[in-house]
């Protein structure tokens, strides 16, 4: 009788070599300081020489009910971390946005810069955070990149700019936040749903598409060129904080 560990395949790396350390072969907690839920990974090892269809994402319950030996493959699997990271986004994206939290307070101490990020997420970072989180998983494949993606909430005024927010941030975009700025401040309540129509109303006024004054808005906002949606991003910083920073960037030419 053959043993049934003779059909087990073999892991290799993306580049055909039996997988090691110099691919990134490392232990599960590994894979946990890498913002990889444990969901998404169960799910991508069992897939690697092992097959029900064409199904991709499947439960726990599903693989315990759907496994057969039969569908086991006699060739060696190729370990691919862009997979791996598009099945990981996939679970963030489904995952409750409390169990996502507590991941994330978890995580935070296992990272490099883990004291440093645990000193700026006081009780009111978290909370930003956590109303910030529906559109930050919606771009992120890793609880590293919801963390990274989520500084702008934290940033200390005047926020730094990326190559690509400077570019926003030219002539024209600073006199569009500068004609901008009066319509915001006369927002009431402060909703996504109020600003939302207040630039709406003054993208008419001004002739000019609405991409035309999120994108500044955007950058002067996050310092970057991609964010959620930006009525959100107003709403989570709060009037006084959004205001000022828009401020900053509108007038940064003439105080200087």
């Amino acid at each position: 009788m053959t043993p049934i560990f003779a059909h087990v395949p073999l892991i290799h790396g993306p580049d055909g070599a039996k997988l090691s350390k110099r691919h990134g072969a490392l232990g599960v907690e590994a894979y946990r300081a890498m913002g990889y839920v444990p969901a998404a990974l169960r799910n991508y090892l069992v897939r690697l020489g092992w097959s029900h269809g064409d199904d991709e994402i499947m439960s726990t319950e599903d693989m315990v009910r759907w496994f057969d030996l039969d569908a086991i493959g006699r060739s060696a699997a190729r370990f691919d971390f862009a997979k791996l990271e598009n099945l990981n986004g996939h679970y963030l994206r489904a995952t409750p946005d409390a169990e996502i939290m507590g991941r994330l307070q978890a995580l935070v101490p296992e990272l490099p810069n883990g004291g440093e990020l645990a000193a700026k997420l006081s009780a009111d970072g978290w909370g930003k955070l956590q109303r910030a989180l529906p559109g930050l998983k919606e771009r992120a494949k890793t609880l590293v990149e919801i963390l990274d993606s989520a500084d702008y909430l934290f940033a200390k005024r005047p926020i730094a700019l990326d190559a690509q927010a400077e570019k926003l941030l030219d002539e024209a975009g600073r006199n569009t936040l500068e004609a901008l700025l009066p319509w915001l401040e006369t927002v009431e309540p402060w909703t996504p749903e109020a600003l939302d129509a207040a630039v709406r109303v003054y993208v008419g006024a001004a002739g000019l598409k609405l991409g035309k004054v999120a994108q500044p808005l955007r950058a002067a906002l996050t310092g970057r060129s991609t964010s959620p949606g930006i009525f959100d991003v107003l709403e989570v910083l709060g009037r006084e904080e959004s205001l000022a920073r828009i401020r900053d960037k509108a007038l940064q030419t003439k105080s200087a």
